[in-house]
């Protein structure tokens, strides 16, 4: 059977207290797995003010309304508001996503510092960082990460190599084409096996090329009409298809289901592969587009 993973990234408070809930009902009335990864330390949304100095940051901020799916409050997080715990506060709301079958990993300790730092820190800043969120995730859920998926697609090597050091089975940090095992700059391997975003975001869509929100599921379906061997991967996001865009996930769902797709979680499509047989590549750092910024991308095949 044909499979599609979701993956859930939730970044802020906001996004776990509203859009959460509102994808565990939806996923549910479609018979639908996911994967939900989630921020667990402070929310310092506002922080992201910086980004305004990066090339191509306004340009998307116009296009896909960032104060109307994230709210005033929000980005004021970390700025002008102290920025509330998320897993403190809502670890009984975390649990309950577990105990409704999905699949729970981490999706970093605070998502601004790692979305905006990691790509230059050093290995201690690294695991300083990781340590934390693996902590926060073993109180609240009482068992260790089995998964991780980066924030804003953003690593290092060093974070490559502590996700197997904590004992990850596998991860989803990066954009591609296919899984892959990662590998060092001399050919060695690297963490854990990667499944990695084959598909575009809605924020990357909408606003482009005459896709709105009422539209852009008919560009994504188009893109999964053809089967990939190993099945595709989704993300999205808690604060925008949780929320705003739920109606348009709506849509994706019950697309993807006309389409033959078996919706899963990424554990799920990772327990169907074999790890000895996949590719091993590189990750390199790169632009795609609607997305301002470089990120971790899959890179050629490196020959054993």
């Amino acid at each position: 059977m044909k499979t599609l993973a979701l993956k859930i990234d939730v970044d802020t408070w906001r996004g776990t207290r509203e859009g959460v809930p509102q994808l565990v009902e939806i996923l549910k009335r479609h018979q639908a797995g996911a994967t939900f990864l989630f921020s667990l330390g402070p929310d310092h949304t506002g922080r992201a003010i910086k980004r305004v100095f990066r090339p191509g940051f306004l340009s998307k901020v116009s296009r896909t309304s960032v104060v109307e799916h994230y709210g005033i409050r929000t980005l004021l997080y970390g700025t002008l508001l102290p920025g509330p715990d998320i897993g403190r506060r809502e670890a009984a709301l975390l649990r309950q996503v577990r105990d409704d079958g999905f699949e729970v990993g981490i999706h970093c300790w605070d998502h601004i510092k790692w979305q905006d730092y990691v790509a230059g820190k050093d290995a201690a800043w690294t695991r300083a960082e990781m340590q934390k969120a693996v902590k926060r995730f073993t109180e609240v859920f009482g068992t260790p990460p089995r998964t991780h998926g980066a924030a804003g697609w953003q690593m290092n090597e060093a974070a490559y190599a502590l996700q197997k050091e904590f004992g990850l089975d596998y991860a989803s940090d990066g954009r591609g084409d296919c899984p892959f095992q990662p590998v060092d700059a001399q050919g060695h391997d690297l963490g854990v096996p990667q499944l990695p975003s084959t598909l575009p975001t809605l924020d990357e869509l909408i606003g482009l090329d005459g896709l709105t929100a009422d539209n852009v599921h008919e560009h994504l379906l188009a893109l999964t009409a053809a089967p990939s061997e190993h099945g595709h991967v989704y993300t999205l996001h808690a604060e925008l298809e949780g929320m705003k865009l739920l109606a348009t996930f709506d849509r994706l769902l019950a697309g993807w289901k006309a389409q033959g797709y078996k919706l899963v979680s990424t554990a799920e499509q990772f327990a169907a592969l074999d790890p000895a047989t996949l590719p091993r590549c590189r990750v390199l750092m790169g632009e795609i587009p609607g997305r301002s910024g470089t990120l971790a991308l899959q890179g050629a095949t490196i020959s054993a």
